[in-house]
């Protein structure tokens, strides 16, 4: 098949243009440096071909408390950028189909994870921009299936994490932090501070397991959102206590500070939708994605723990 990607050298996109790579598909990446989503006329340029499906993973954002900061550039970049390539996919290339990342943030946490609660209720404030952007997306993607029938997937995942995350000094999600702290704990003896008290819960997604999902769904499952989660969650003080495990290092030298930032206390989708579409999918076992993780960060210790 051919393939248009966007963020395709994200963490997620370069998982994904492997896999589809190996699958033999003919692949057009596109990036913020080839592509300017935020520009309506950006994508003409690759009208050279027919496409049988389009991947759209480009988002502007970033882990952390970015979001409490941007609120306003994140509606405006990221409407743009949605609106853009919604756009081009109705006028230029009907025929695709259209797979594309919705957030978990997007869900009111007073309410059940699940696909029917995407659009109820009032995001997390501090989320509250950047998660109304990809409830417009969705809208989008029903609006246009709609009236003009085209076909779409939208996927909801939990927190993603593996090897190959970025290094270029941006904010990491939770995991990649923890990891990050407790190493750089090891290595120089430096005291390992954690935002919250550590009771908070998260779920996680091997992104390799994310991206396989994601290819099989696109291949069965038509015009539907979708949650893709491990449906279970840990606390913090579980992930850290894995990690200091592997990396050699006392947990009981944690410390935990309840005046920061965490987020929500909780969030753990409901998966009966994913179970239903795909009966025999497997996920990677925590331990040996974090192992996986773990051991990639060793190889990029100059980058990501670098002595200060």
């Amino acid at each position: 098949m051919k393939i248009l990607i966007t963020g395709a050298t994200g963490f997620l996109g370069t998982s994904l243009c492997s896999l589809l790579e190996s699958q033999g598909h003919d692949l057009v990446s596109l990036n913020s440096k080839n592509c300017d989503l935020t520009k309506s006329d950006s994508l003409l340029k690759f009208n050279d071909l027919v496409y049988d499906q389009v991947y759209h993973l480009a988002a502007w954002t970033q882990a952390g408390d970015f979001c409490l900061y941007h609120p306003g550039e994140q509606w405006i970049v990221n409407q743009k950028i949605n609106i853009n390539i919604l756009d081009w996919w109705q006028k230029y290339q009907p025929q695709a189909k259209f797979i594309c990342m919705g957030t978990s943030c997007a869900y009111d946490n007073d309410l059940s994870l699940i696909e029917e609660n995407y659009l109820t209720g009032i995001p997390i404030s501090s989320l509250f921009t950047y998660a109304m952007t990809k409830r417009m997306l969705y809208a989008g993607l029903l609006a246009l299936n709609k009236q003009y029938s085209l076909n779409y997937l939208c996927l909801v995942p939990s927190t993603l994490y593996g090897a190959g995350y970025h290094t270029d000094g941006r904010q990491m999600h939770f995991i990649f932090d923890l990891i990050r702290k407790i190493i750089r704990g090891k290595l120089y003896n430096e005291p390992v501070i954690l935002w919250g008290d550590g009771t908070q819960s998260r779920e996680l997604v091997f992104v390799e397991d994310f991206a396989k999902i994601a290819i099989e769904l696109a291949q069965s499952t038509n015009n539907e959102l979708i949650n893709i989660g491990a449906g279970e969650e840990y606390t913090i003080r579980h992930f850290a206590k894995l990690i200091c495990n592997q990396v050699g290092y006392d947990f009981n030298k944690i410390q935990f500070d309840s005046s920061r930032y965490v987020g929500a206390k909780s969030k753990c989708l409901v998966i009966n939708k994913l179970r239903q579409s795909l009966p025999d999918y497997d996920l990677t076992p925590l331990e040996l994605g974090l192992t996986k993780t773990i051991e990639w960060f060793w190889q990029e210790q100059e980058q990501l723990v670098p002595i200060y």
